[in-house]
């Protein structure tokens, strides 16, 4: 079998900052509420929920303010992640390919 000709590869694409900003943002803000449904559905479960506070400052479990300021942060930690790894990434694209 032939070898594959290099010039036949496709190049990776750059990620576009808003997209991929909205995307992770709502990736975490999903994964927060199945966080708290989940502890309110099956509170039995061995899951320590105080790691929360580690990535989420000021979040209480179940209050209402505090559930609040935890969507708000969730949403932030995915542009923050957002505003550093997309540049990175797409940095390296077009440096290395």
């Amino acid at each position: 079998m032939a070898a594959a000709d290099p010039r036949n590869i496709p190049s990776p694409r750059a990620f576009a900052l808003s997209a991929f900003g909205m995307a992770l943002s709502l990736f975490f803000v999903i994964s927060y509420l199945l966080c708290v449904v989940g502890y309110l559905l099956l509170p039995g479960l061995p899951i320590n929920h105080a790691a929360l506070t580690i990535f989420l400052p000021g979040f209480e479990l179940l209050s209402w303010p505090t559930f609040g300021l935890g969507l708000i942060e969730s949403f932030a930690w995915g542009w923050y992640v957002t505003l550093i790894f997309v540049p990175l990434y797409n940095f390296f694209v077009k440096r290395w390919h």
